[in-house]
């Protein structure tokens, strides 16, 4: 396909009549479309590779969900009381005679109770003792529980930030490598830590090394598929991740000690040391950063094991690598983003969502929660992820990407909307007399709308991720998917935040994270649809995915191709001026309301 010029613009000709030297070469950036039906599509090569993916989808989904056991509040009963806490009875004393209030009255119930020396624990979670129960956390020393929690989140959103500009530069292989090395070191330590600040500290670094893992695992997941199986098999890796959220609690009573399951969590993670030599770099990231010695290594290895003759080359792939094989390899980085005019919006939408999503999760869960950590309740939220995953095929498979997201979207809003107003009507308006029945009826509609609530937020938080790997170039796909999984970090972080301040401000909290889930529900028809679309290679391939109308009625309201071109042009940029000088064509798969043009 030949370069598309933008109307009423006139690039300077070449020298000498020639192509300038910076025209991308047409077949080898075309992966989806060329170069990967040429190596046999998604062929046994490809499903094989996908499928070694999965295997550390549990591996991750144990980690992610073992702060439930590790770090369990247990039921707590005090066996010897304290008798020389003779101060503070005073100060019971003294808060109760100086307020009224219920409030006074309350705190020094609560003060009193943990003037205890010796205590009873009883954990509702399979195992016999953990972090809490060793180094008896409780009371005054609650708030560290919530600091690991928080500790193990701000190592993954860090690992995503930087493990992900890192998996741009070097590659995806070299990231993986790492971070499993890493995990194993870090994971084991934190089984032999010997006081809390060590647990956190060491949690911190496992945090961050899992987060390099999910994400170079996910990309490489993403760019080995082509357009077809890509929404597929990624659901099943999410399925997979909810699978072993279901065995956790199983593998927790096997192992009764938190030290025991925090070894057993890790260890399988020597398992992976042998991908540096069954998975290949991503062959996406070798043609587009022009490691063309290592790509061609790397397509005849492709084709011999999806047994496709490479000695009838007629689409001149290989004829045309053999010309490039003398270029020297090129680096980028996820900042490049600033100097886009669509793509860096496009990623800034994505990550509210997936910020919002996972936040208003936790508000929807608290409310079905209450605190409790039984094994029900545990099995429940999983429950709602299994359903949450299943029913996200079929409706993305009917409304794209972008109409499944707005959809769900919609759901949590309303979800979120009716639970915040609909209770307070209820209660204020409602025909029963009774509190007692006014109560139940409120609670009812609360459980209600926060299984709503978190099944389609878990399905916004999912789909989010995905579809920003689909609308990031190859060159800054892991930084791009970085961004938006550290932002689905932030919006997690919220859980031990709010548990920190011991859910003060929560109706606050949740009023904002609604709010949120307005603005995105505005935002979201601005991005393009990616349904069907070969992946974009390049920063400009990406900076050409526009949107195009969600309703048939809608195209005469949106610029003629003309002005959309007009628009979508990213020759002015200062970063497309260094990568590509006095050349006035877009890519030659650049897209017009979302559809490619050529």
């Amino acid at each position: 396909m030949e370069a598309l010029q933008l109307d009423g613009l006139n690039p300077s000709p070449a020298e000498n009549g020639s192509v300038s030297q910076s025209e991308p070469h047409k077949r080898l950036s075309q992966v989806d479309t060329v170069v990967l039906p040429f190596l046999g599509g998604f062929g046994r090569y490809q499903r094989r590779l996908v499928a070694l993916t999965w295997i550390p989808a549990f591996l991750i989904s144990f980690s992610q969900f073992s702060d439930h056991f590790l770090l369990g509040q247990p039921e707590t009963k005090c066996v010897r009381v304290d008798q020389n806490s003779t101060n503070s009875v005073r100060e019971i004393f003294h808060l109760i005679s100086a307020g009224n209030d219920a409030a006074s009255a309350s705190e020094g119930s609560n003060v009193s109770a943990c003037m205890c020396s010796e205590w009873r624990f009883e954990l509702q979670s399979g195992l016999q003792q953990n972090v809490v129960t060793k180094w008896t956390l409780v009371c005054d020393g609650e708030w560290k529980v919530h600091i690991a929690k928080f500790s193990l989140l701000v190592g993954s959103i860090v690992g995503y930030l930087l493990m992900g500009a890192m998996a741009d530069w070097l590659g995806r292989i070299p990231v993986l490598l790492v971070s499993v090395l890493s995990v194993l070191v870090f994971g084991l330590a934190v089984a032999f830590s010997v006081d809390m600040a060590m647990f956190s500290t060491l949690r911190f670094f496992e945090g961050f090394c899992l987060a390099a893992i999910r994400l170079s695992l996910y990309v490489l997941r993403i760019e080995l598929c082509l357009p077809a199986w890509r929404f597929s098999m990624t659901l099943i890796a999410s399925l997979i991740i909810v699978s072993g959220q279901l065995l956790m609690p199983g593998l927790a009573t096997l192992c009764r000690d938190w030290q025991i399951l925090q070894i057993v969590i890790i260890t399988p993670f020597v398992l992976m040391l042998p991908y540096v030599w069954m998975f290949p770099e991503s062959l996406r990231w070798l043609l587009v950063t022009q490691h063309y010695q290592r790509a061609k290594l790397q397509m005849f290895r492709i084709a011999h094991s999806n047994r496709v003759d490479t000695a009838t080359d007629s689409s001149g792939i290989l004829s045309e690598l053999e010309t490039e094989l003398q270029q020297k390899p090129k680096t980028f980085c996820v900042t490049q983003l600033r100097g886009t005019r669509n793509l860096w919006k496009n990623t800034v939408v994505l990550c509210v969502n997936s910020l919002t999503g996972y936040g208003i999760h936790h508000c929807f869960a608290r409310s079905v929660l209450e605190g409790s950590a039984s094994h029900l309740h545990y099995y429940a939220l999983a429950a709602i992820a299994v359903a949450s995953c299943l029913v996200l095929f079929p409706v993305v498979a009917g409304f794209g990407r972008r109409g499944g997201l707005l959809t769900f979207m919609i759901i949590t809003a309303l979800a979120s909307l009716l639970q915040l107003g609909l209770l307070n009507l209820i209660g204020k308006y409602s025909l029963w007399h009774d509190a007692a029945e006014r109560d139940s009826l409120n609670q009812r509609f609360s459980y209600a709308f926060s299984i709503i609530g978190m099944f389609s937020s878990h399905a916004v938080s999912t789909l989010s991720i995905f579809y920003c790997a689909e609308i990031t170039p190859t060159v800054i796909r892991g930084g791009g998917v970085g961004l938006v999984l550290a932002s689905a970090g932030f919006g997690m972080l919220t859980a031990p935040l709010m548990e920190l301040h011991n859910q003060k401000g929560f109706f606050l909290h949740h009023v904002i994270l609604t709010c949120c889930t307005l603005l995105c529900i505005i935002c979201i028809p601005l991005l393009p649809e990616t349904a069907g679309q070969p992946l974009p290679e390049t920063i400009a391939e990406g900076e050409g995915l526009l949107r195009r109308p969600i309703l048939p009625g809608e195209q005469h309201h949106l610029l003629a191709m003309t002005e959309v071109r007009e628009y979508s042009r990213v020759q002015d940029t200062p970063l497309h001026q260094i990568v590509n000088p006095g050349n006035g064509a877009v890519p030659s798969n650049s897209t017009a309301n979302g559809v490619r043009t050529s």
